[in-house]
């Protein structure tokens, strides 16, 4: 099952890389209030705002994409992160992709970040602020071994699990993905005691070194979809251990194409692009 997911996945997510898709043609943010419209993989927001680049706490990586504007509640969000992280002794974040001016889908890269909810964090926490240089080509740390079935102890910083902890406890904060080895490692290292904020850790194909959060979807938005709440309990148990199990044979998956557009998202295409 893992491996037909991942190979769909790969569809999702590479099978348009080098064409360009509508949403990249909106370069600034829709006006109006902030509305997440749609789902996290079939969206669009307006009133989208852009990351301010130049912070104590943080800095953004490959700017030049312009996948750095998202709802005002995320930007909040990853101010308010990167303050108590900087509070907690963790120096700088590593900011990635959040989404693009309006929104929508990316040419490659990502099946979500569409509606302005969604923003990648890398696991490393440098002592030094990065160079425009390394801003600019960001060398990821691999914090997973080859084999996927546990995180490399000689990498792996207590500061890691305290960063997605904090996240993770944010009242706005839904679900943090990341690999199921670092999952695991979480599960391992958490006491007996506040277990609570591991339920909206989930595990994810890829995500060896970076947490993707996502947040729910603002109460103003009235056209935003949710995704259920993730299972009760800390999801250290069976669903955790069925991520090292051997894949089960399966067909190839059939490349679908992208979903219809939700009827907002799609008139705002036409007003801004016909």
């Amino acid at each position: 099952m893992k491996k037909t997911l991942l190979a769909l996945l790969a569809l999702l997510v590479g099978g348009a890389a080098g064409a360009a898709t509508p949403w990249q043609k909106i370069t600034s943010p829709i006006p109006g209030s902030a509305q997440s419209i749609g789902g996290f993989s079939n969206g669009c927001v307006v009133g989208a705002q852009p990351l301010a680049l130049n912070a104590a706490d943080y800095q953004v990586m490959r700017v030049d994409k312009r996948r750095y504007f998202g709802h005002p509640d995320l930007l909040n969000f990853i101010a308010r992160l990167s303050r108590k992280a900087h509070q907690a002794g963790m120096e700088t974040l590593l900011i990635g992709d959040l989404g693009m001016a309006a929104g929508g889908r990316f040419n490659s890269g990502h099946a979500s970040h569409q509606t302005g909810l969604d923003v990648d964090i890398f696991l490393q926490l440098p002592q030094q602020r990065w160079s425009a240089t390394q801003l600019a080509r960001p060398q990821a740390l691999d914090l997973v071994a080859v084999d996927g079935k546990r995180v490399l102890d000689r990498l792996w910083q207590p500061q890691i699990g305290s960063l997605i902890k904090l996240a993770a406890q944010d009242n706005d904060v839904a679900r943090i993905f990341v690999n199921p080895a670092i999952k695991r490692k979480l599960c391992e290292t958490q006491g007996q005691d506040d277990r609570a904020w591991l339920r909206k850790v989930r595990p994810w194909f890829a995500h060896r070194a970076h947490m993707h959060v996502r947040l729910r979807c603002p109460a103003s938005s009235l056209e935003c979809v949710d995704q259920p709440p993730p299972p009760p309990g800390d999801g250290c148990g069976y669903e955790l251990q069925s991520w090292f199990e051997p894949a089960k044979p399966g067909g190839k998956p059939v490349k679908k194409p992208p979903p219809a557009l939700p009827p907002s998202c799609q008139a705002l295409l036409d007003n801004h692009l016909l």
